[in-house]
């Protein structure tokens, strides 16, 4: 039973990191707003495909919280179950003004959908290995894994939590028409969840490193920077998104008149290598076994190579996408190695105490 709790948190870990690549590409092809609402989509389950769906059709059975484009220039969406007539009765319907975005492209609306799926089927295996932490709780409770089996059906709880969180601020940020403080807690979200699915994975590993205080705070202060240029990176990147409405056919003047958070991302990225460069020195010359660190160099390399790319080469095709999802990684694979030398560290203490 053990072992498949285990899988289901790797299970959901990669389902998570899913939604995060899906999120950076609705990002990145301007697909926020396929759905304009939440959590349905134009009031549907499965949404439309074509625009003749959400127009307004005589002697048509409309249902409560069905959408339609009027008049090309607003949304209604149905007060209540109804069977139109021959002309729009407007009493049937309330006009949506919660943003003004008024468009229906069907690769977007599918884009976004997707993204949500996603992000739904990612809470099932959460859910099943909530069950089975309390019920490894409830077995062992005059055993000696009660304690750890606690923990981990207490952490399991919080991931739940900070699932159903994490939906309603994506209410929030469809609500908003993409305020950009909502989006960069959303993905600030994204990481804690990454950081609570990390630490219940590492629960069931049985790797070992030899601890070194030096290089255990280093990566402290390393993942804080890490976290730090996330932050920075969401401001430039809504930055980007609303020159791209200026001039959405010129790439090169996407970077044109950046304030100072741009200089701020690109200059804090060599202090980000610094400190990871020393992590990597310090674990090979004193043989430490944090492995991880040098997945994290790469990470940073392929980081380097597509913010680079974006800026000399006026935004790939994916490039924006791919830079999110390695700075997701880099803080991950950070967190997993903090992880292991603070728990290893304990792990020694405790050993000591009992010899």
């Amino acid at each position: 039973m053990e072992s498949k709790f285990h899988n289901l948190t790797k299970l959901s870990l990669l389902l998570v990191y899913l939604v995060i690549i899906a999120g950076a590409f609705v990002r990145m092809t301007g697909s926020g707003m396929g759905c304009p609402d939440w959590p349905k989509c134009f009031g549907f389950y499965i949404p439309p495909t074509e625009k003749s769906q959400i127009l307004f059709k005589a002697n048509n059975d409309y249902f409560e919280g069905q959408m339609i484009l009027y008049n090309e220039e607003k949304w209604l969406k149905a007060k209540s179950n109804f069977t139109s007539n021959d002309f729009i009765n407007m009493n049937n319907w309330k006009v949506d003004d919660r943003h003004d975005y008024v468009l229906f492209n069907p690769v977007h609306t599918w884009i976004e959908y997707i993204n949500r799926l996603i992000g739904a089927i990612s809470g099932i295996p959460i859910f099943l290995f909530i069950i089975i932490s309390f019920f490894l709780a409830f077995v062992s409770f005059r055993d000696k894994n009660y304690k750890k089996f606690r923990y981990l059906s207490i952490f399991s709880l919080i991931t739940l939590i900070a699932m159903i969180s994490q939906a309603l601020i994506g209410k929030l940020v469809v609500d908003s028409n993409l305020e950009g403080s909502l989006i960069t807690i959303h993905m600030l979200v994204a990481l804690f969840i990454v950081a609570l699915l990390i630490y219940l994975v590492y629960s069931g590993s049985k790797s070992y490193i030899k601890a070194n205080k030096t290089f255990k705070f280093l990566m402290v202060f390393g993942l804080f920077l890490t976290l730090i240029q996330i932050v920075l990176g969401t401001q430039v990147r809504q930055i980007v998104d609303e020159q791209a409405k200026l001039f959405i056919h010129n790439k090169s003047m996407w970077l044109n008149d950046i304030p100072f958070v741009y200089e701020y991302h690109r200059t804090f990225s060599i202090l980000v290598i610094s400190v990871n460069s020393a992590l990597f020195l310090i674990n090979k010359k004193l043989q430490l076994g944090n492995k991880h660190i040098n997945y994290v160099m790469l990470l940073l390399v392929l980081e380097i190579f597509t913010g680079a790319s974006m800026f000399y080469f006026d935004f790939p095709f994916g490039t924006q996408t791919a830079h999110l999802v390695f700075a997701s990684l880099i803080f991950g694979l950070q967190f997993y190695i903090l992880l292991h030398n603070f728990l290893i560290e304990n792990k020694l203490k405790a050993d000591d105490l009992q010899t």
